[in-house]
This record gives structure tokens, C-alpha cells and sequence, in this order.
């Protein structure tokens, strides 16, 4: 047997000998460099995947941007495709019920009635002036009256315009689908925005795809507000999107501009006023001295030599009116 000393002396050396191998495998990752190569090579990975992830967000991003600008350039080439207005799209934009056909009857009627009173009313004139009042009446007075029309009317659905997108704001935060949204519009809106979007949900409902709804949409109601409209909705269907704050910013954009018009229009009544004056006034007093005196003023009338100081009165004032409506028209 072994002696106490030499027992002891050996598991001293033991102990000593398991500690050693302890401590090199815990101290051999360090002595090696495997930890830090193990840690070069996980932020090497990590490096790779945030590279990744990014390219990935930003190749989201780029798709979006072209989706985008692809719907801005088909809505700009099928806007310039529009430019060309023809008489039945006149009509439609101003309401009427009516074909072309019976515009131009009516026009040809106007023009004959008005003809035959200025050559009645005024005997002795050249007969050339009757032409002309004429030939006014045919295409002047009636085209003049369309357009007022159209203007009325566009009026009317600006002023409502901002209210039905804020129905649709409201539909689609309570969870309802955008073409329900559309029909409660064509339902319950006020004239002319109840007719525009029954027109709408009339042709979806055929199978019409909803940006050439749109597009019909603004060919009939050529506005800025309801392109602004048209680009939304077809963005958000394309790229995706959160509706109704869009929706939401596009209603507050619109009201500020029809503040902004109300101001305009505001602050250029007096310009306006005084431009109506001044282009009445001729006409005014000629009238008035007609009335008075006759054979005074017929002179203008019966001879050549006033037939042409009209015509060249009437050449000056046409540039004067002209020079005025373009002082007191503001874009806006």
C-alpha cells in the first residue's frame, strides 16, 4: 500500500492536473482567436442580413415610386387624349338632356330670330350687320349660354365635392368597401355630385374597371379637385395605402382652395364691378342716345363712314374687355 504522504502528494498532482485541463478549455477559444473569429463572422452575417432587409425596402420603395409615376403618366396621356371637346360633351357637362341635333336647330333658330330683329328694328342699315347679329345667334349666344352653364354647375359640385369625400372617409374607417361608399353618394348627394356618381356606379356595375369610370368621370367634369380625386383612388389600389387619411388630406386641400377662391373672388369684386362698368358704358349711352335723338346717332348706322368708326369702336373695345378680364382673372 501507499503511504499517506505519497496518496496525498498524488491527488494533489490530480487535482492539480483536472484544474489545468479546466482552465485550457475554458482559456482555449481565447488563446486560439476562434471566439473572435466566431464573432467577426456573426456580425458579418448580421452586416449581410440588415444589407439585405435594406435592399429590400428600398427596392419596395422604387416599385412603389414607378407605380406611382407610371399611374401619374397614363392619367396625363389619357387627359391630353381628352382635349378635343366635343358638342354631345359640352352638353353633358352642362346638364342638358338634349342631342347635338337640337342644339344646332335651336342655334340656327336664335340666329334667324335675332336677324330678322336687328334688320326691323333698325331700317336702312347695311344689310351685313343683320348678317352678323345673325351669325352671332347661331354661334355665339348659345355657345355663350353652354358655357355659363357648365360653369354653374361645376360651381354646384365643388361645393359639395369635399363633403361626399369625407362620406367615403367615414365609410371606409367604419369598415365599409369603397363602391357601397360610392353608392351612398350617388343615393343621398345633393345635384350635380348625386348625377356624376350614380354615372359612376352605373357603369361599374356593367364591368367597367374603376379607373375608366374615373377617367369618363372627369371627361364630363374636366376639374383639377376631381383629378386630385381620380390619382388618389388609383394610387391606393395600385401601390396600396391608407385610404382614408388620404382621402382625408385630399377633402381639407379641397376646402382650402375653395376658401382661397371665396378670398380671391372677394378681394377682385371691386376690379370686377368697375371692368363691367366700363365696358357697359358705351353701350349705354349709345342706347340712351338713341332713344332721345335718333337721327343724331343714325348717322353711325347709315353711313359708311360711321358703319366703320363702329366697326373700329368696336375692334378697341373688344381689346379693352379683353385686357381687363385678363387683369381681374386669377389662377389659383
Amino acid at each position: 500500500m501507499l503511504e499517506p504522504e505519497t496518496m496525498q502528494m498524488a491527488l494533489v498532482a490530480l487535482a492539480a492536473a483536472s484544474a489545468a485541463v479546466v482552465i485550457y478549455i475554458l482559456a482555449y477559444p481565447l488563446l486560439s482567436g476562434s471566439a473572435k473569429a466566431e464573432k467577426r463572422i456573426q456580425g458579418v452575417a448580421d452586416s449581410t442580413a440588415k444589407r439585405a432587409v435594406r435592399g429590400a425596402q428600398t427596392e419596395q420603395i422604387n416599385n412603389r415610386r414607378k407605380q406611382v409615376a407610371d399611374t401619374l403618366k397614363e392619367l396625363e396621356l389619357k387627359q391630353k387624349q381628352r382635349e378635343k371637346v366635343t358638342m354631345r360633351m359640352r352638353l353633358e357637362r352642362a346638364g342638358l338632356d338634349i342631342t347635338p341635333q337640337v342644339f344646332w336647330i335651336a342655334s340656327v333658330v336664335s340666329g334667324l330670330v335675332l336677324g330678322v330683329v336687328a334688320f326691323v328694328s333698325l331700317p336702312g342699315m347695311n344689310p351685313l350687320i343683320s348678317v352678323a347679329v345673325a351669325f352671332v345667334g347661331v354661334l355665339g349666344i348659345p355657345r355663350w349660354v353652354v358655357s355659363r352653364m357648365i360653369k354653374r354647375r361645376q360651381s354646384k359640385f365643388l361645393d359639395e365635392f369635399a363633403n361626399s369625400i369625407d362620406v367615403i372617409v367615414r365609410g371606409v374607417k367604419s369598415g365599409l368597401p369603397l363602391n357601397e361608399c360610392l353608392s351612398i353618394i350617388a343615393r343621398e348627394s345633393p345635384s350635380p355630385v348625386r348625377e356624376e356618381f350614380k354615372e359612376l356606379v352605373e357603369q361599374q356595375r356593367v364591368g367597367v374597371p374603376l379607373s375608366d369610370c374615373f377617367t369618363r368621370m372627369m371627361g364630363r367634369m374636366p376639374l383639377p379637385e376631381v383629378n386630385f380625386f381620380a390619382i388618389v383612388i388609383s394610387i391606393q389600389q395600385q401601390a396600396g395605402g391608407n385610404l382614408s387619411e388620404a382621402l382625408g388630406n385630399l377633402a381639407g386641400v379641397l376646402r382650402d382652395r375653395k376658401r382661397l377662391q371665396s378670398k380671391v373672388k372677394a378681394l377682385s369684386a371691386e376690379a370686377k364691378a368697375s371692368a363691367g362698368v366700363l365696358a357697359a358704358l358705351p353701350f349705354m349711352v349709345m342706347l340712351m342716345v338713341y332713344l332721345s335723338t335718333p337721327k343724331y346717332i343714325g348717322i353711325l348706322f347709315t353711313t359708311k363712314m360711321g358703319q366703320f368708326l363702329l366697326l373700329c369702336a368696336a375692334g378697341w373695345m373688344t381689346c379693352g374687355v379683353l385686357v381687363m378680364r385678363k387683369m381681374i382673372n386669377f389662377k389659383y
